[in-house]
């Protein structure tokens, strides 16, 4: 008997489980194969509202449904791809990283995290639909920064270089705003493919001559990783752009057409959208030093709050020492044995609640713990002082903005790599 309703209780589960799948198959269906994921028509569709009502709010025209339909997915596809390889490799991003960053999003905006929700909601988007996009960004992010980062090799000559530019261009270096469209070439392109995307690039260039809206083509035709945003590069300082466009881009004047440019990814169509002088100023920088505690299973989140709460009171009442404390119980291997001290730095450098905390300190005071993606920190400055605008300070300067240009072109071609190596499948309905 009991052998019998154990098989009924095993058909009914399955029976179960086929007509879930049966319902969700109705009202949603797999539209791509991504190697071990997949991408559902609603994620699809849900890509493309967003870009039409984006683009109904800047009164920015859009191609086809069809070619929106083709971008949106392509962009899917790499996300996918980089949320499989945040699996592989173990990235997380935990609640309190997450409340944490958006905290300071909203602080960036100046309201308060309770408005800030509000302010979400009144556009119609779910907060917690909201709130995963942006752990969805944040993986992604560790993830490029962690396959990128080993790619970029710079040189001290380099340096030297781009010092020597620095310091002929004075105090005004050139910004420009770009507006971007890549005709694609694949790497295994024969000849006959190559000249096929040279005539549409040209045809491109034709049409933006001609006065067509150059978003609208980007949308349509790129395959740039900015295609959806209408091809739109941002601002970017001419030495930190890609070396092939900073070579033609000097000098030229806003509302001027470039190209096309071949590279290994294919052929480059630019538009000067703006352009702006950047004037260098001196900057403060701080030295600090912290003790960081990192929650885990053993200790709660709590715990290591309440910890730093107690060193804090015994460094008030004079009963402990910061360095000796940072030396014991510090977890950020690259200050403790140096009794917390960060160094001189720009306060930029450290993550936006680091940053935060620092700017409400005064000298030798001591901050409350305070939460980032890295844990918990209690946080003294040291003191503050204004940047000269030292040698070192132009190197620093240069080797930023070379290694800006080099993770931009390393992450493209890094997921163009991964684009070329992955099983995708397209299923038309």
């Amino acid at each position: 008997m009991n052998n019998i309703l154990k098989k009924l209780s095993l058909i009914t589960l399955l029976w179960c489980v086929a007509f879930s799948l049966q319902a969700k198959e109705l009202l949603d269906r797999v539209s791509v194969i991504v190697d071990q994921g997949v991408i559902l028509e609603s994620e699809i569709d849900e890509l493309v509202t967003t870009v039409k009502s984006d683009a109904a709010t800047s009164g920015q025209t859009l191609p086809s449904d069809r070619a929106l339909r083709t971008q949106a997915i392509e962009r899917l596809i790499l996300e996918n791809l980089q949320t499989q390889m945040a699996e592989r490799m173990g990235i997380q991003i935990s609640d309190p990283q997450l409340d944490q960053t958006i905290a300071n999003i909203a602080q960036s905006e100046g309201i308060e995290p309770a408005q800030f929700r509000q302010a979400i909601a009144s556009q119609g988007i779910p907060y917690e639909t909201y709130r995963e996009s942006i752990r969805k960004e944040l993986v992604m992010g560790e993830v490029r920064r962690a396959n990128v980062r080993r790619r970029i090799y710079i040189t001290p000559q380099e340096v030297e270089v781009l010092v020597g530019m620095i310091n002929q261009q004075g105090e005004q270096q050139a910004e420009y705003r770009l507006g971007h469209i890549l005709i694609g070439v694949p790497s295994s392109a024969d000849a006959d493919e190559v000249t096929e995307a040279r005539e549409r690039a040209d045809k491109v260039l034709e049409l933006l001559g001609n006065g067509s809206d150059f978003q609208r083509l980007a949308i349509a035709s790129s395959s740039g990783s900015e295609a959806l945003d209408g091809g739109d590069m941002g601002w970017m300082n001419i030495n930190s752009m890609p070396t092939l466009f900073a070579e033609v881009v000097a000098g030229k004047e806003s509302g001027e057409l470039i190209g096309p440019i071949r590279s290994g990814a294919g052929f480059h169509i630019l538009k000067i959208q703006d352009t702006r002088g950047v004037e260098v100023v001196r900057v403060e920088e701080v030295n600090a030093r912290h003790i960081l505690i990192k929650p885990s299973i053993i200790l709660s989140d709590n715990k290591a709050e309440q910890m730093l709460m107690e060193f804090r009171a015994e460094l008030l009442e004079g009963e402990a020492d910061f360095e000796a404390l940072a030396k014991e119980y510090s977890e950020d291997p690259g200050s403790a044995l140096r009794g917390g001290e960060l160094g001189w730095n720009d306060p930029n450098v450290y993550v936006p609640a680091f940053k935060e905390a620092l700017a409400q300190l005064d000298k030798d005071q001591y901050s409350m713990p305070i939460r980032s993606q890295h844990g918990w920190h209690l946080i003294q400055l040291i003191d503050r002082r204004m940047d000269d605008a030292t040698e070192k300070r132009k190197e620093d300067r240069a080797y930023q903005l070379i290694y800006n240009r080099k993770f931009q072109e390393e992450t493209d071609a890094w997921l163009r790599e991964m684009r070329d190596q992955a099983y995708i499948e397209i299923i038309e309905s």
